[in-house]
């Protein structure tokens, strides 16, 4: 119904990005991350595969190499070089605007991802080669940088590339004073945020980008969950690993085996003596 000859419209509510009863606006406590998914099957011709949601944000990641470098201007005599991609797809947002390779968020976005890896992937065992990484974003809601660093750690793992550790992001805010953990897309647009990467054996941060002004007062509670929320992060993603690796050596065990009388060659296969060595 229209409103009456001079009149106006009643404000509009905005969205409690915590209410009285300490519930966000999708029913999650402040310290609550929200639910994880990773698929780690192998797609097309990639080495390593991973497609990972964190809510409602999802991403998939591919991984070729370590291969020959394809040009030789960007070869290192000492090292792998490691080349990120991004890709955004068009209807991943409600924007629906199209980014190509040169916008410059995507490119940010590519930069942080490979200053994240260049310190963890041992990329000293592999000179003259690189290791490029295609990251597609297929939907965004909020923490599209940490899905991003997560579904990579996957995906190097994935292809057998040797890390320090892992690395697992999140991201976390401050709304009021109160610290929240992994922020929707509604939160980031009016809270102030940082994403920090981990990795949780040594403890080392490998990422804090903070894309708004945030007290320093303020930081230090957020850095701090932050690193905790990346132990049970790691947890995640250490039993989808653990979970794909059993998966391969299950449909190793099922291959061909030698009948009575048949030899098997020893390159090829190892008796119970000998692979309990392993």
């Amino acid at each position: 119904m229209p409103p009456l000859p001079g009149t106006s419209l009643p404000p509009r509510r905005r969205v409690d990005i915590l209410n009285d009863g300490g519930y966000r606006s999708d029913g999650r406590r402040q310290y609550e991350l929200r639910d994880i998914t990773i698929d780690m099957t192998p797609q097309g011709s990639a080495d390593g595969c991973a497609s990972i949601a964190h809510g409602l944000t999802q991403v998939s990641v591919s991984v070729f190499g370590p291969r020959e470098a394809k040009q030789r201007s960007q070869t290192l005599h000492d090292r792998a070089v490691l080349n990120v991609e991004v890709n955004v797809l068009p209807f991943s947002t409600g924007e629906r605007r199209r980014r190509g390779r040169a916008d410059r968020r995507i490119l940010e976005l590519a930069a942080s991802i490979k200053a994240t890896f260049e310190p963890v992937v041992q990329t000293t065992l592999y000179p003259r080669a690189q290791i490029d990484i295609f990251v597609s974003v297929q939907q965004q809601d909020g923490g599209l940088l940490p899905a991003c660093i997560n579904g990579t750690t996957l995906a190097l793992a994935a292809a057998g590339v040797p890390l320090l550790d892992f690395v697992c992001a999140v991201s976390a805010g401050v709304h009021g004073a109160a610290a929240l953990l992994d922020l929707s897309a509604l939160e980031e647009g009016d809270l102030p945020h940082a994403a920090v990467a981990v990795l949780p054996r040594t403890k080392r941060v490998t990422l804090a980008a903070l894309e708004t002004r945030l007290h320093v007062d303020r930081f230090a509670e957020v850095f701090r969950l932050a690193c905790d929320a990346g132990q049970t992060i790691h947890a995640e993603m250490r039993r989808a690993v653990r979970t794909r690796t059993q998966e391969l050596v299950a449909a190793m065990g099922a291959g061909p085996r030698a009948g009575p009388g048949e030899h098997v060659d020893r390159d090829v296969a190892m008796d119970d003596d000998a692979a309990a060595d392993y």
